[in-house]
């Protein structure tokens, strides 16, 4: 029974009783092991913090002066009875997958993940477990991402059309993750890029701890759009159709999310393109993480979780659903 011992699953998160720990608790606790800085996984109100480095300074910006420790990835440290590791997860800058060693019996806590590297977060790498703790937001065989390439082709060429025609290019995208990697695939030789107030503050994180991305320009009240005609507009999703969108006419608008593989969604957007861009994995990234691990065992979280779980039996897995309050954050919620 030594497995059970080392995570366990409580109304506060995911609890290490051998080293009095939490992992992304979304209730207030002593002490919270935080995998990234979306706002679902790094809340305010825990009495201390960990986290990698490359976390760090987002986790600040959104949470304030709290009192957080860093470590480098791969750094092992030892808390109380327990071994914990930080492993890149591929999901935004910073993140991580937690490996936990207890007695010999290893679990990882994978927290959001993606397995194709984007040019701006640190590449995924599997680690060897015992128990893989995954999430599955697209958890279905639907969702299959194009290459990173063809989509950053796709979105310059909707872009260099609409400025030849005169229009404003509006693209929603989270401000955390989605937005910079967007900017990192954008062609600045098509013309001026300008963003959202939110998404520059995060710009201005990112680019302080030396993440390069191109020159943009903050919309401000005062800004004089018109002579920014048939830019790029890198806007926050409740921005699209607000009066802040408004000012930008004639204009053409996208939306870029893992959902706009699904009919329906581009429309509910009311956008004229939605682009297939996700922060996680898509059906294929999910199996092939899981089969890296090694493990024998899988606990499947927020996502299409009894279909990823009944599958995941299909293929010989001792497989289980942990129910968290992860997913809700407004920079991933759809």
């Amino acid at each position: 029974m030594a497995k059970e011992r080392v995570l366990t699953f409580s109304e506060r998160g995911i609890y290490c009783p051998a080293g009095d720990f939490f992992i992304d608790p979304w209730r207030p606790v002593d002490r919270a092991l935080i995998t990234h800085g979306h706002s679902d996984h790094a809340r305010s109100g825990m009495g201390r913090y960990l986290s990698t480095h490359s976390a760090a300074p987002v986790i600040r910006h959104r949470l304030g002066e709290v009192a957080l420790e860093t470590v480098a990835y791969g750094e092992a440290r030892r808390i109380g009875d327990a071994s914990v590791s930080f492993h890149p997860a591929g999901h935004v800058p910073g993140s991580a997958q937690i490996r936990v060693e207890v007695g010999g019996e290893v679990w990882v806590v994978s927290g959001d993940y993606k397995v194709v590297a984007d040019g701006v977060s640190e590449p995924f790498e599997p680690i060897d477990c015992h128990t893989f703790i995954t999430e599955c937001t697209f958890g279905l065989p639907v969702f299959k991402w194009n290459t990173p390439e063809a989509v950053a082709d796709e979105i310059n060429r909707w872009w260099a059309a609409n400025r030849e025609a005169g229009r404003f290019s509006i693209c929603g995208a989270y401000a955390l993750g989605k937005a910079q990697r967007i900017l990192a695939s954008l062609d600045p030789s098509v013309g001026p890029i300008l963003t959202h107030g939110a998404i520059e503050n995060t710009n201005a994180v990112l680019r302080g701890q030396g993440i390069a991305l191109p020159e943009t320009v903050r919309v401000t009240p005062e800004l004089d759009v018109k002579a920014y005609s048939g830019a790029f507009v890198l806007a926050t999703p409740s921005a699209l159709g607000s009066t802040w969108a408004g000012r930008f006419r004639p204009a053409s608008t996208a939306f870029a999310s893992g959902w706009m593989a699904l009919r329906g969604v581009r429309r509910r957007r009311a956008a004229d393109r939605g682009f297939v861009m996700s922060d996680h994995a898509d059906w294929e990234g999910l199996n092939s993480a899981i089969r890296a691990t090694g493990c024998e065992r899988v606990f499947v979280t927020h996502g299409y979780t009894s279909v990823f779980r009944r599958w995941l039996g299909e293929q010989g897995y001792d497989a289980g659903i942990v129910e968290t309050e992860f997913g809700t954050d407004a920079d991933e919620a759809d």
